[in-house]
């Protein structure tokens, strides 16, 4: 091993936020891969690289510990250390990095900042290195698969969305109103009484306990008939949808989706190798004869029955008698995502087509995270008999189970009562500021917005004139501070009404008044634009 002149090292400021040692580290391997530290250089010693940065001695040593844990570094006793001469196979500028893409989201934030670039110096992923490893430079690049690629895109945000809610976020609860004190006090209940039961693996489909109150509450409120063998507790509605895409769908067959529809339905299916077939929907619904006309083949389908997302309307019960009578007659599934029809605004909650199911064609899904709060991530599928034991020993390879914990205190609030209490109050709630957003979108926005009368949900769809580009309009709304959706982003295979998917139930009456206030002035200007093209 060579000996190397005395080095100066000049390290980037560090990042907020990132650990010393961290910092030190990424900054070494950087130099390293990028040659700026050649193969065999000797570095300062630990107490002078300390003394020159202001750290602690061990902070450095740990810093050179895992660099030389990791190949990267090689020393003896009264030398020092050194670069190693032939540097790890883990090469980033073939895109792998530690066994995984370089373009991954996924492990240590700062781990992955040692692959951005400092100070306009060259970023270690573009390293032209020397010696041996140079030989590498062209090895195969990980990639994915073609699932792979369906799977790397999402319909939802990957990051938190901010607290509080602005106007007008879709398909949030207010979390203001939920009664977090109660829910502490029964979590804190729960820890206190906790037992070795619920310490250890529960059951793949979900704490028994929490099934039965499930199973009671679907009964009383939707009309379905079932016993807690056929609940399984899932994670969300989304993860259900996923595993039943995985256990009925092969490569080619097809399913019925909305159009306009729920994108994470879509995208999972076509991740299975599904053909998707958008199926129009109308002041009835789903099309279902349509559907029967064009793609009678169809192994399964995938319906928002009690509240059409995202425009809003139920599916029509001749139209459900029609999609039970096709599912039977084919064999196939129906997926009802039943997520927000909870909250309906006039009379009692429309009975779920599962209610109907008599011969075990529908999987029924519901959840907590929409009717309680979105950071509870668990949901339910209610499962054909035939269905339950292949869909729990799915689950319990994939995920194994819900956290037992949460299962236990989100039963007591259930079998204390406080659930239904919850849902009543909520109603009520929403139902006010369900009527300030209609008022106020005929007062504020009248020929440029329409909302038609609003009878269930935690949002609406607001049609503009026809030809309006919504996501100009979701553009001009966000720069004004206001949240909103396109309807145009749920078209499937034709163009959807152009609209803004409007959320109230997060928001205050006074904040619907001012956020429509504030989108009339931002999106008025499109109003005389688009009539000068008329």
């Amino acid at each position: 091993m060579r000996r190397a002149e005395r080095i100066e090292l000049v390290l980037a400021p560090r990042p907020e936020g990132v650990s010393l040692q961290r910092w030190l580290y990424d900054e070494l391997r950087a130099a390293i891969l990028t040659g700026r530290l050649a193969p065999g250089a000797r570095l300062p010693s630990t107490r002078d690289l300390a003394a020159r940065f202001g750290l602690s001695r061990g902070t450095v040593l740990g810093a050179f510990a895992q660099l030389d844990a990791e190949g990267y570094l090689a020393g003896a006793v009264g030398r020092g250390s050194y670069v190693a001469a032939e540097l790890p196979d883990r090469r980033i500028d073939s895109g792998v990095r530690g066994g995984r893409s370089a373009d991954s989201d996924r492990g240590d934030p700062h781990e992955r900042q040692s692959l951005k670039k400092h100070d306009g110096r060259p970023s270690p992923r573009a390293a032209n290195t020397r010696g041996d490893d140079a030989g590498h430079r062209h090895q195969p690049a990980v990639t994915l698969s073609a699932r792979g690629r369906l799977l790397a895109r999402s319909a939802f945000q990957l990051s938190g969305r901010s607290i509080p809610a602005r106007a007008f976020r879709a398909s949030q609860p207010d979390l203001d109103a939920f009664p977090f004190d109660l829910w502490a006090r029964l979590a804190a209940k729960r820890t206190r009484r906790t037992q070795r039961d619920l310490l250890g693996d529960g059951e793949a489909q979900g704490y028994r306990p929490l099934r039965e109150a499930i199973a009671a509450y679907v009964g009383m409120s939707r009309g379905i008939a079932c016993s807690a063998d056929h609940v399984v507790v899932l994670g969300s509605v989304q993860q259900a949808i996923d595993l039943s895409a995985r256990l009925l769908l092969d490569p080619g067959d097809v399913a019925w989706i909305e159009d306009p529809g729920y994108l994470g339905a879509r995208f999972v299916f076509e991740a299975a190798g599904a053909r998707v077939v958008g199926v129009p929907v109308d002041a009835g619904g789903l099309d279902v004869e349509w559907a029967r006309r064009h793609a009678p083949d169809a192994r399964l389908a995938f319906v928002t029955a009690g509240r059409q997302a995202p425009l809003g309307p139920p599916l029509a019960l001749e139209r459900r008698l029609s999609l039970l009578e096709w599912a039977r007659s084919r064999g196939a599934v129906v997926i009802e995502d039943d997520y927000d029809s909870e909250y309906r605004f006039a009379g009692h909650p429309l009975a779920a087509l599962k209610s109907l199911d008599d011969d075990g064609h529908v999987i029924y899904c519901g959840t907590f995270s929409k009717l309680l709060f979105p950071a509870l991530r668990t949901a339910y599928a209610i499962v054909p008999d035939r269905l339950v034991e292949p869909f729990v020993t799915a689950l319990s390879l994939t995920t194994r189970h819900v956290p037992l914990d949460q299962q236990s205190v989100l039963h007591e609030f259930i079998a204390d009562g406080h659930f239904g209490r919850h849902i009543r109050r909520m109603r009520v709630l929403y139902g006010e500021r369900a009527e300030a957003l209609a008022a106020g979108v005929a007062r504020h926005l009248a020929g440029l917005l329409e909302v038609a009368p609003i009878v269930a949900g935690l949002d609406a769809p607001a049609f503009l004139p026809p030809g309006t580009d919504d996501n100009e309009a979701v553009r001009r709304a966000a720069n004004a501070g206001i949240e909103t959706r396109a309807l145009s982003r749920h078209a499937v295979d034709r163009p959807a009404p152009a609209g803004l998917v409007l959320g109230f139930a997060s928001v205050g009456v006074e904040d619907i008044e001012s956020g429509l206030i504030t989108l009339a002035r931002a999106i008025s200007p499109m109003r005389r634009s688009h009539g000068n093209r008329g």
